[in-house]
């Protein structure tokens, strides 16, 4: 990673000790807090448990995950797409990830591929090359949406059931150590109900405010832990 000293927390933020997604508006949108939150949770319990070594994070953005993991690395790599607006200073290396990676083999630990899978036109492609870059009983982590709305059109490609991601890693040679959902039905009506809510004038944010907190509340309780 280039400019470490330059790194800010961005997407994610630690706050009493849980990753959470930003309440800054440039960072995350009101409407998609639900939804960042749950990726949060997901990351801050997995770190830990399969982080380590040489990190490759691909497809990273402004490295928001940098936080969570940077005490649990040797050293993370930083590769994504050049971004010709926002000059990107913390990447290594600028490429095409939906072309062969021009990295060597057996270089990695862990990858993280978080929010990337379903922009790739080719993803069996993809898959078997961070396979290749991977050492030995190295650590895959990744995360992707099923039922999302389409973003960063036109380059939104694909969703993926549970069924074709596991047929996709155990193809490309991974064994698939855990494979769960995140999120269920008051988390996915609440994220829709949130991004068309936003656009009425005045009320808009309102509205998505109290939609989160009822549902977070209902969330609580044993008819939201059963259906969630």
């Amino acid at each position: 990673m280039q400019n470490k000293e330059q790194w800010l927390p961005s997407k994610y933020v630690f706050k009493k000790g849980k990753l959470k997604g930003s309440r800054t508006l440039k960072d995350v949108t009101v409407s998609s807090r639900m939804f960042v939150d749950l990726v949060a949770s997901f990351y801050q319990e997995n770190i830990p448990l399969y982080v380590s070594g040489d990190l490759l994070d691909l497809g990273c953005g402004f490295v928001p995950f940098y936080e969570a993991y940077k005490d649990y690395i040797s050293e993370n790599s930083c590769v994504d797409w050049q971004n010709t607006i926002h000059k990107n200073p913390f990447l290594d290396l600028e490429t095409d990830i939906n072309k062969p990676l021009p990295i060597g083999n057996e270089i990695f630990d862990t990858v993280i591929l978080s929010d990337v899978l379903e922009h790739i036109r080719k993803p069996e492609e993809l898959i078997a090359e961070i396979y290749r870059i991977m050492r030995p009983n190295g650590k895959f982590i990744l995360n992707t949406p099923f039922f999302y709305w389409l973003h960063e059109q036109p380059f939104d490609y694909f969703r993926y059931t549970k069924f074709a991601l596991q047929s996709m890693l155990e193809d490309a040679g991974f064994k698939v150590l855990k494979l769960e959902p995140m999120g269920g039905v008051p988390e996915i009506m609440t994220d829709i109900f949130c991004k068309n809510a936003l656009a009425i004038p005045i009320i808009g944010k309102p509205l998505v405010l109290f939609s989160l907190f009822n549902t977070r509340m209902f969330l609580k309780t044993g008819w939201g832990k059963k259906v969630s």
